[in-house]
């Protein structure tokens, strides 16, 4: 047998083609227009495709849809896969008894005349696994990063027919699905950045463990999800929204963390033009802090994302250890909006650590640029001094010799202010010691944890906590 993974994209279309109980169609919006034509190209289509269509003029693409004030964006996409399922029902009612129905569907932007814009857009499937079944649905969201609109078109054609083959064939594992999913689309082609899967095959897959994958294969840099887990696209849900960002590995989340986000967010909208209704307070996680042996557990990860939905957070997991790097990631989103970024005294302590730069041309320097030549404003909360018992804070936090002019440039540009009106009986907790006293079963960890916290560790029995209660039961 032939190794699926080295098909070509023309052999996956055939062996869709030969698939005799494979039958859907295809629409497909602005530059996507190649998958359809792979199928064509393959032979034997005449079994598998009902229709195509391509409604590139908006005015034909509201008659088919409805108004719209975006046509690329995923309630497009939702509209039009519901719109074409349902008719491929409605005319086709005998064919659905024999038939696993499809429908594909897909609205790009690629890459225009004057290259000025980023190429990105969303694709779907609806469809059976079995007949007569309700349909699975999967969505997704792709930046193009080819540098010519043809390599663009031919980047989603491969796309398309990976995803189709890999919904029919390679949905029983995650690792094999996303593997053939990105077969012959390398990262400096095209980046997937969000992941949602629904449907009654699907019911026992957690869309943040396909998010956490998709950073953790290099798939995209970072991704996000709700309070609710629902899997979000980074640029879609901070649209046009000022941005305050916390960093941290919150195992767990402590009062320190809730105290350092709650003044934070009270300095943030004493800025100019900062208002409630347009702030979104993200907390973000690396893959570092999910790290554990050299492996990334997906069930501590979960635990950590279930205390922070918990508390009503939208979670942000990124491949960005270095604070200019997420900073700099974020700013392409927040283009005309603030940002604010809160850290502890030591985090800033190692950002001003120019051995942290070694790998940039332009060391320090280029990284501050990157980081702070945005608008961005760094809210920094204070310690304990490990070494006096003292409070550490920016006020007699110290730098080399050569680094206090940046420093104070810094301080009087308003890019870095102490974070004011904290509750100086927290900074004894540590997220490390609270996790220790959990493990060790001394219940004074109850003290350092916000009240939902409690709850929620004792009810799903996160970071190793056994309930008595149960137990003994």
């Amino acid at each position: 047998m032939i190794d699926e993974r080295r098909l070509t994209t023309e052999e996956k279309a055939l062996k869709i083609n030969l698939t005799s109980d494979i039958y859907g169609c295809f629409a497909e919006i602005g530059a996507g227009q190649e998958v359809a034509a792979n199928f064509f190209k393959a032979g034997g289509s005449s079994g598998t495709i009902a229709h195509t269509q391509s409604a590139y003029d908006m005015k034909v693409s509201d008659s088919l849809y409805g108004e719209a004030s975006r046509y690329v964006c995923e309630e497009r996409l939702e509209t039009m896969l519901a719109t074409e399922y349902a008719n491929m029902e409605k005319r086709l009612p005998k064919k659905i008894k024999e038939s696993r129905f499809f429908a594909f569907c897909n609205t790009v932007e690629s890459l225009n005349y004057h290259k000025t814009n980023q190429g990105q857009g969303w694709v779907g499937m609806r469809f059976q696994l079995s007949l007569d079944e309700k349909p699975n649905e999967i969505i997704l969201h792709i930046k193009l990063h080819d540098n010519s609109h043809k390599a663009q078109q031919e980047a989603i054609g491969i796309l398309g027919v990976n995803l189709i083959d890999a919904c029919y064939f390679h949905h029983e594992d995650l690792d094999d699905f996303l593997t053939n999913l990105t077969h012959r689309l390398p990262r400096d082609r095209m980046e997937i950045d969000m992941i949602r899967v629904s449907g009654p095959d699907f019911d026992n897959i957690d869309n943040r463990i396909i998010a956490l994958n998709l950073v953790k294969r290099g798939i995209t840099d970072a991704t996000m999800f709700d309070l609710g887990g629902h899997v979000l696209q980074p640029a879609t849900a901070l649209y046009k929204k000022n941005i305050l960002l916390m960093r941290g590995r919150f195992r767990p989340v402590t009062k320190v963390h809730i105290d350092m986000i709650e003044k934070g967010k009270a300095q943030f909208l004493k800025e100019e033009g900062i208002k409630e209704e347009n702030v979104q307070v993200v907390f973000e996680l690396t893959l570092k802090d999910l790290t554990a042996d050299g492996k990334i557990l997906d069930k501590d990860f979960v635990d950590r994302a279930e205390l922070l939905g918990t508390l009503g957070y939208t979670v942000m997991i990124s491949n960005y250890l270095k604070h200019y790097k997420m900073v700099d990631y974020l700013s392409t989103i927040a283009r005309g909006q603030k940002m604010g970024l809160i850290v502890g005294i030591y985090n800033l302590q190692t950002i001003f650590d120019e051995r942290y730069y070694a790998n940039l041309p332009g060391g320090l320097l280029e990284a501050f640029g990157r980081g702070f030549g945005h608008d961005i404003s760094m809210f920094v909360y204070p310690a304990i001094n490990v070494e006096t018992g003292d409070i550490y804070n920016l006020e007699n936090f110290k730098v080399n010799d050569n680094l206090k002019g940046l420093l104070q440039y810094m301080k009087d540009n308003d890019k870095l202010a102490s974070l004011e009106g904290y509750d100086s009986k927290l900074l004894h907790i540590m997220s490390d010691d609270v996790l220790s006293k959990i493990n060790a079963d001394v219940s004074s960890w109850e003290d350092d944890v916000p009240t939902e916290v409690v709850k929620a560790i004792k009810f799903y029995e996160l970071f190793s906590y056994m309930n008595k209660e149960i137990a003994q039961s």
